[in-house]
């Protein structure tokens, strides 16, 4: 096969695309079966335009040769061109031959992956992350064929934007019973997640003229970014040893905060039932809102899980989860329970911003619900998450002698701090940067500046088995070990 390209002195060049160049691009179309041949033709000619390996002005062969070279029919590549012709790929002219046009750019890169990691981390300590190898497949497949074959075709078309009706109510049983929350299921939107519900409340509250809401600090930092993505700035909050501190709180004057009260993130404390109280009198003072995120509120090892804030006044609190730490992020599958003053703005929101959650994860989640198969992956979880939780305790008290673990014994991360000898934090973290452990410091999470001659780590356990965390810690140990010993 021969063909031949315009050099930049606007010469034809005869080699502008070898003959085995054509073949590796165009042999495997001319195999495929005879039905499928002329779209596979078209396909690879139209992928080499776009990926540069056909240059802009290069001379294609003509229908006759590169028929015969590929061996078939003429008609067969004839058609090829035209195709590509008109859609402009191609060019050609009476005489003149096919060329391949100037309009078409190379094609990018295939896709990165984004995806939050720690590359080459040999032991990965960021908080935030569940294992995922819990995940329930086998469950999961069954309830997804039951929805399958059971559901009728209706529930393929728009869902209400609040979510279907049977996911709600059965949200709406399970948060009254192991949240304690007020779930009425009319005022409960299925979300992608706490991000998403955290947007929706960002974009109705500033449709309402709100332009800032407190945040804890430390706390979590993607509630800046997420209502900032609304045109809503926040403020932070200091905490004290009870939750929030209601002083600041008064004086900042905003009347929206964003709180976890379960187990704060990241110190790990739980509000006390004072503060509770002293929040919710607060917001009924100013007629505000609290918002909830009970990011791993399921997850207590010591006793029962401290009920939801919402259950105690519904119309001045906010209720947002998912099922990101007990089943997997990469669902994007949560809830929002909003008061009833709320309900509707939200809810419109919800409509223009994606008409809906995917209906059939809605109906297997709602199976899955039904059946008992969520509370048996919790029970699941809770057990291995304290397996890990307590192993990783003991690793420090072994390979961190005097370190002190803070926090009530709950979620998935626990906050460490370390004897004197180990700092300064910046110089720590250095060196375990350096021998792959992948770790954070309390004060990433923070607004404020704080001394950093002490370290306080955030060690996150969920994502590691008791093996690599006690392998991790002594890692660690053995690359941060104090210089004068």
């Amino acid at each position: 096969m021969t063909s031949s390209r315009t050099n930049p002195e606007g010469q034809t060049d005869p080699e502008g695309l070898t003959g085995s160049a054509a073949w590796e691009l165009l042999l495997p179309a001319a195999s495929a079966p005879a039905r499928a041949r002329g779209r596979s033709l078209q396909a690879a000619l139209r992928e080499a335009v776009r990926s540069g390996r056909l240059a802009p002005d290069t001379r294609l062969p003509s229908s006759r040769d590169l028929a015969a070279d590929l061996g078939v029919s003429r008609g067969l590549v004839t058609e090829a061109y035209e195709q590509l012709t008109a859609e402009g790929y191609l060019r050609s002219g009476r005489g003149a031959g096919t060329w391949v046009g100037g309009a078409v750019r190379a094609a990018r890169p295939r896709a990165r992956d984004l995806a939050p990691r720690s590359p080459g981390a040999l032991a990965d300590f960021v908080p935030g992350t569940p294992d995922l190898s819990l995940f329930p497949r086998a469950a999961w497949a069954a309830a997804q064929r039951g929805v399958l074959a059971e559901s009728p075709h209706e529930l393929l078309g728009y869902p209400d934007p609040r979510g279907l009706p049977r996911l709600r109510t059965a949200l709406a049983e399970l948060l009254a019973r192991r949240r304690g929350a007020v779930a009425d299921p009319e005022r409960l939107i299925v979300v992608s997640g706490v991000a998403q519900a955290t947007a929706l409340l960002g974009f109705v509250l500033h449709a309402r003229g709100i332009r800032t809401v407190g945040v804890e600090d430390p706390g979590s930092p993607q509630h800046d970014a997420l209502y900032a993505s609304a045109g809503v700035g926040t403020v932070p909050l200091l905490l004290d040893e009870e939750g929030l501190a209601v002083g600041p709180l008064r004086a900042s004057g905003v009347r929206v905060v964003v709180t976890t009260p379960a187990h704060q993130f990241p110190t790990g404390i739980a509000y006390s039932a004072r503060r509770r109280a002293q929040l919710l009198d607060w917001a009924r003072s100013v007629d505000g809102l609290v918002v909830e995120d009970d990011y791993d509120g399921d997850f207590r090892y010591d006793r029962a899980p401290v009920g939801a804030l919402q259950g105690l006044d519904p119309e001045h609190v906010a209720y947002a989860g998912s099922v990101s730490k007990s089943l997997a992020p990469g669902l994007r599958l949560g809830w929002l329970l909003v008061p009833e003053s709320l309900a509707d703005e939200v809810v419109e929101r919800k409509r223009t911003m994606d008409l809906g959650h995917p209906t059939l994860d809605q109906a297997l989640f709602a199976r899955f619900l039904e059946r008992g198969d969520y509370d048996r992956q919790l029970r699941r979880c809770q057990r291995a998450y304290r397996q890990r939780r307590d192993t990783l305790v003991a690793a420090l008290e072994e390979h961190f002698p005097g370190a002190e673990v803070t926090g009530i014994a709950a979620g998935l991360h626990v906050i460490a701090e370390l004897p004197e000898k180990y700092g300064p934090q910046d110089d720590f973290l250095d060196r375990a940067a350096s021998a792959g452990v992948a770790v954070r410091p309390l004060t990433a999470y923070g607004h404020a500046r704080v001394d950093d001659a002490v370290v306080r780590l955030v060690l996150g356990y969920a994502q590691l088995s008791p093996a690599r965390i006690s392998a991790g810690i002594r890692l660690m140990a053995d690359a941060v070990r104090p210089r004068e010993l």
